[in-house]
Formats: structure tokens, C-alpha cells, sequence
């Protein structure tokens, strides 16, 4: 049936909340009663990012954004709009939004966006495999099941894309490796575990391009000879597993997955795996015990999972951010992903913007750009005119950045000169209203939380690091606390057993660097600066 309008709505986890579904469900009972229902079809979609508040409308072919919506308004929106054709000026994305794409707001000089993840999200239906194929959605799976093994890697390796997750390693390599890899039986599984603070960038590209993440599963299947992947997504995440589930399902349906896919003689399902919510799940060789239903720990490396992986059988495991790259990668090539980036970090990377910036949420643009255009152009400056204090990046176990850092680009290789990390993605913006051993602690208390507790420097280094920074905080800081701070997170980050202990220490190893004084002053003078530390009179304890 031809339609003369589509309106497409948000539908993510983050929309539903605000009240999506019942601003949809309100929409279709109002195009019903107007007598529109031959005439204007209502879609679902996934989300735009930064600058966008949820729930949005998108009217097309009139390329109009509302938003953010409320289930009042959806009638004159009906009625003026979509049955007489006079847009509500005052309900219309204001003229400071990003300009996403040309025609969806007005012109702005915020537009620094570059999509190759997100490039589908907000623009199609996710649980609509039609609007995915007529995105040239699996063509890329085509094109290389006309390629051999080894022709596929390698256009994935000349691309130079690295892993998203944090890691940084290179994507290519880790696919030969599992290919090259002895063994006839072998598997594909993408992390979709995303448990790091200020993180929600795979939640959202599972919710808005649910395909784009099968297709890149099926490819490296093809790739490695694997014949059966998984895609471990914590429970907490339920739109995102039922958007999954959909695309699985509907692929399988159009023979994209299963035997024999589009004629050739290769076949690949796809399988979810839920987690439990655990942090130390996002660690690889956790996450492949947690799905052969073991207790999530990490396993002693080497072998790596390309060589012994899922049931001791070469694996190769992907982020979902990782995993949304290869489709385009193969359908446009090595040399136009090249194009985009650094010459050496190409590419784009989806950073979440959380904390005390004027605009959070998502966006993606190419390596390089610098910390202070993504905290001033993209995020709109800092919440109050305040000053930036601190940007944790990647994460509490990422990097530190400081405000002599706003002009560093933003790539896995540049931040490594400055001893920060890019992680994965996500940036935690703390002005100077906050108190450094305050934030610092609250990072450490979600390690506490979240260490499996398999070794001793993890499990009691951080007990015993939340501990000090407690007494802290009440005025009773002692003597040598700071240099036995700092003794407790060198063993951690040497000895402890897997990444997440490791790098546990990170922030609190940089601010005691770059915020010594303020350390200082809660130890030795019992003062809090930003008066967010309740100082009690110091009396004699026992104990720690």
C-alpha cells in the first residue's frame, strides 16, 4: 500500500521510559479517528543521539522532527500536520539542535557528526527487515560469499579497524587468527555485555540497527569458518534482546541465516545468550564461561579465544560497536574507511557524553576530533558555565583527562602518549563543583561491587582502597594514607588477574597525580574545598 506519509517514532529503552508507547499508542488512535489510516503509516525507529530529546517524531516526506513529544500534544500534531498540512512551529526541534542530517533540523554549526555505526539509526524501522535491505542491508553479506576466507580478512585488516570495546587490538588480525586457527568446528560472538559506567552506546545500536549486528556476525562467520555465533546481551537490557530476537528471526525467515545462505555453500545461526548483569562478564574469557553456564570468572591467558575459545574451540569475539563497522567496511572498502579518521586510528568512534555537560547522550565522529570540541561543540559547553575539573574517558577503569588535556585528539594512539585511554567511548564530565576524592570513591566502590573476587589483589585491594578513601572523606585520614593508597593500586594493576583489577586503581593512580593537593588537604588539614565531604572531629579508631 502507498503511503503519503510515514511518521517514524522513537522506540528505545531510554523513549519508552519518558513515555513512548503510549505517545505511539495515542498517535494511531488519533490517524485512525482523523480517517488517515489509508494514508499515514506509523513506524518505530531507534535513537538519533546527542541533542535529540526522547520520545521524537519524524515526519516525512516533510523531513519535521518533534520533540520531544507528549501524549497531549500528539492531537494537534495530527490534526494541523498530518490532516491539514500546517507543521506546529513551536512543537519543531529547536533551531540549536545538531543537524544530523541535511533536511531533519535547521542549518547549525554543530554538525560534526560522521555515521558508519549509527548510520541507519533514526532513519528506519529496526525490527523491519525490508528497511534494512533497502539500506543496502546485507549486501555486504553477499559480497563476500563471493570472496574467499582470507580475501574477506583482509579488507577488514587494510581498513585498520580496531577493537571499539577498549581494547584497541586489530579486528583483522584477531579474524585471521581464529581462521588460521586448527580445528573444524568454531564460533563468532559479539559482547554485547556493556556494564562500564556512562556507557549505553551498543544498547542503543542493538535498539536502532538490530540487522547491522547479524549481518557482521554472519560475515565473520563466513570469514573465520565458524557456523555458529552468540550474542551475550545482559538481561537488563530487554528491548535490546526482543529487537535482536526479531532480526534473527527474520532473517532466518528470509534465508540471510541458516543453511545454505543466498545459494552458497555456507550456513550460520545465530543464538542469545543472556547475562546476569555482572561487570566482570565484559571481560572476553568471563563472558565465554558465562555462556557454557560456568560462574563469570576469567580464565588464565594464554590461549587466547581465537585459539582455544566457546567449549575450547577457536572463537572470535567482537563489541557490538566493532561488529557494526564490517558491513560497511566491506561494501564500501578499505581505502574509503581509511578516509575517515587518522591515518593512523581511522574510522569514527560513538562516545556517550554523560555528567555535567549542557547535552548528553551519543554521538559518533571521526577519530581525532578533540576533547574540547566534543565537550564544547557536541556537548554544549559545560552544565552551568561552570569549569571542567576531570574527564574520566572509557569509563571509570578508562582515562583521566584534565583541562591542559582539551586539545588532545581523541584516538586510541594519542591518548596513550598522554597515559589516558579512549575505552570505550564513554566520557564522564566533572566540573569543579565536586570534590575529587568524592568522585574517585565512587568509582572504586563500583569496582568493589563488581570484582568477581577470584584473586586477593582485587577482591581486598579495592575493599581496602574504599576503606581509606572513606576515612577520608570523615576527617580521619591518617598520615602515609596517600603513599598506601598508592602502594595498594601498583600491586592491583601488577598482580591482579585480569583486566578489571588492573585497571581497577586507574582513576584513582591518575588523580592522585593530578589532584595532589586536594588528596593532601583531606589528609592532613581535614578540608573538603568543595565542602561535599562531611568532616567529623577526628577521634582514635581501630583498625583501617
Amino acid at each position: 500500500m502507498f503511503y503519503r506519509a510515514h511518521v517514524l517514532i522513537e522506540m528505545t529503552s531510554n523513549s519508552i521510559h519518558l513515555g513512548a508507547s503510549q505517545v505511539k499508542e495515542r498517535l494511531e488512535r488519533e490517524i485512525a479517528q482523523a480517517g488517515l489510516s489509508n494514508e499515514v503509516k506509523v513506524l518505530e525507529t531507534g535513537p538519533l543521539g546527542r541533542g535529540v530529546p526522547s520520545p521524537f517524531l519524524m515526519i516525512y516526506p516533510d523531513n519535521i522532527m518533534y520533540a520531544p513529544v507528549t501524549v497531549s500534544e500528539v492531537r494537534e500534531i495530527v490534526s494541523e500536520h498530518l490532516l491539514k498540512g500546517r507543521p506546529v512551529e513551536r512543537l519543531i526541534v529547536s533551531e540549536t539542535a545538531p543537524a544530523l542530517k541535511e533536511g531533519y533540523f535547521r542549518p547549525s554549526p554543530l554538525a560534526k557528526e560522521k555515521r558508519v555505526v549509527l548510520r541507519n539509526s533514526g532513519l528506519i524501522d529496526p525490527g523491519s527487515i525490508e528497511d534494512y535491505i533497502a539500506q543496502d542491508g546485507y549486501q555486504a553479506l553477499g559480497k563476500v560469499l563471493s570472496m574467499s576466507r582470507q580475501e574477506a580478512i583482509n579488507i577488514v585488516k587494510d581498513s585498520g579497524l580496531v577493537g571499539r570495546g577498549g581494547a584497541g587490538f586489530p579486528t583483522g588480525l584477531k579474524l585471521e587468527f581464529t581462521m588460521k586457527a586448527p580445528g573444524e568446528e568454531k564460533y563468532v560472538v559479539c559482547n554485547a555485555d556493556e556494564g562500564e559506567q556512562g556507557t549505553f552506546k551498543d544498547r542503543l545500536i542493538l535498539e536502532g540497527d538490530p540487522h547491522s549486528i547479524v549481518e557482521a556476525m554472519a560475515i565473520c562467520g563466513y570469514a573465520v569458518g565458524a557456523g555458529e555465533g552468540y550474542i551475550y546481551i545482559r538481561a537488563e537490557y530487554p528491548e535490546s534482546i526482543r529487537a535482536v530476537e526479531k532480526a534473527i528471526e527474520s532473517a532466518t525467515d528470509t534465508g540471510l541465516l541458516g543453511d545454505g545462505i543466498l545459494g552458497a555453500d555456507f550456513s550460520f545461526q545465530v543464538k542469545i545468550r543472556q547475562g546476569a548483569g555482572a561487570y566482570i562478564c565484559g571481560e572476553e574469557t568471563s563472558l565465554l564461561e558465562s555462556i557454557e553456564g560456568k560462574r563469570g570468572e576469567p580464565r588464565i591467558k594464554p590461549p587466547y579465544p581465537p585459539q582455544a575459545g566457546l567449549w575450547g574451540k577457536p572463537t572470535a569475539i567482537n563489541n557490538v560497536e566493532t561488529l557494526a563497522n564490517i558491513p560497511p567496511i566491506i561494501l564500501n572498502g578499505a581505502d574509503w574507511y581509511k578516509s575517515i579518521g587518522t591515518p593512523t586510528c581511522p574510522g569514527t568512534k560513538v562516545f556517550t557524553l554523560t555528567g555535567n555537560v549542557n547535552m548528553l547522550g551519543l554521538i559518533e565522529v571521526p577519530m581525532g576530533i578533540t576533547l574540547r570540541e566534543l565537550l564544547y561543540d557536541v556537548g554544549g559547553g559545560i552544565r552551568g558555565g561552570r569549569q571542567m575539573k576531570v574527564v574520566q574517558t572509557g569509563g571509570p577503569s578508562g582515562g583521566t583527562m584534565t583541562p591542559d588535556m582539551l586539545d588532545v585528539p581523541m584516538a586510541f594512539d594519542t591518548l596513550a602518549q598522554f597515559n589516558s585511554a579512549l575505552g570505550s567511548g564513554a566520557l564522564t564530565v566533572v566540573d569543579d563543583t565536586h570534590c575529587i576524592v568524592d568522585v574517585v570513591k565512587n568509582f572504586c566502590e563500583f569496582f568493589l561491587h563488581e570484582s568477581c573476587g577470584k584473586c586477593t589483589p582485587c577482591r581486598i585491594g579495592n575493599k581496602r582502597i574504599v576503606e581509606i578513601l572513606d576515612r577520608m572523606q570523615r576527617g580521619r585520614g591518617r598520615p602515609g594514607d596517600l603513599d598506601l593508597l598508592r602502594i595498594l593500586g601498583e600491586n592491583m594493576k601488577t598482580t591482579s588477574f585480569c583486566g578489571l583489577g588492573q585497571a581497577a586503581p586507574n582513576p584513582l593512580m591518575k588523580c592522585l597525580d593530578y589532584f595532589q593537593e586536594e588528596f593532601e588537604k583531606h589528609v592532613t588539614e581535614h578540608l573538603c574545598d568543595c565542602q561535599v565531604c562531611e568532616m567529623k572531629p577526628k577521634r582514635k579508631e581501630v583498625g583501617v
